[in-house]
């Protein structure tokens, strides 16, 4: 083989695989019946002028017999009226009509196993049509199943990859970190809360620890309305008074 016969070779390969790899087994088959019932409906068409021959046959054959029958029928009326000349000749009439009637009966009867034959071959044929668009729907379902299996598969070995559960618990992982960050937020939030308010409270009893430290130097020292509290430590100052001269002592 030559080097262009070795390339045709390859092309036509190359070119095989291809159709093989893009035929769709759904329409591959839907195909596949449409042709069977396109031939079936030729089958039909053939057998039916093959029917029609038979009946024209068997039509002619009857004629020929008819009309050899009508000449046997004249061939005994010109015996009874006496005249075998004519009865001769009816006679030899009735032969080539008994002669042409037997061709047509042999044809007939050829043509009619013919046809018998053809009937149960379109029969058959029509029976395993009938059986292959079952099997086409069976085979279509079997597909989808099939399909159908291919893509679970698929999820699950998408499923069962680390790097797919290994990004799932990334995400998780991101999330449990923004939800203790928001908590700790909203704890933060509530000891600067709490600490304002023991400040504020730490501020009143300064506050007030001082109030009471002014008051009671105020007290001992006898000035500010502390005094009225404790008189008993006020400071004595004596005024003299002076007595009039005619008031007795």
């Amino acid at each position: 083989m030559g080097i262009f016969g070795r390339l045709g070779t390859v092309l036509r390969s190359n070119i095989n695989d291809l159709i093989s790899k893009a035929e769709d087994p759904e329409k591959m088959l839907n195909q596949i019946i449409a042709d069977m019932q396109e031939s079936l409906i030729e089958s039909k068409k053939q057998v039916a002028v093959a029917i029609a021959d038979e009946k024209r046959l068997k039509k002619q054959w009857d004629s020929e017999l008819a009309q050899a029958q009508e000449w046997e029928r004249k061939a005994m009326m010109a015996v009874r009226a006496g005249n075998d000349e004519l009865a001769r000749e009816a006679l030899s009439r009735k032969a080539e009509h008994d002669k042409l009637g037997g061709e047509y009966q042999k044809n007939w009867e050829r043509q009619k196993a013919s046809c018998d034959a053809l009937r149960d071959t379109l029969r058959l044929l029509t029976n395993k049509i009938e059986e292959a668009a079952r099997k086409k729907n069976l085979l279509i379902a079997r597909k989808k199943r099939a399909e159908a299996q291919k893509t679970i598969h698929a999820t699950m070995q998408g499923l069962q990859d680390n790097s797919a559960f290994a990004a799932f618990d990334r995400m998780e992982a991101k999330i449990d970190q923004s939800e203790a960050e928001a908590d700790a937020m909203g704890e933060l939030s509530s000891d600067a809360a709490e600490v304002g308010l023991e400040d504020k409270f730490k501020s009143l009893e300064t506050t007030a620890s001082a109030d009471d430290a002014l008051a009671s130097l105020k007290a001992k020292m006898g000035v500010g309305p502390g005094v009225g509290v404790s008189a008993q430590n006020r400071v004595k100052i004596e005024v003299p008074v002076e007595v009039p001269s005619n008031v007795k002592k």
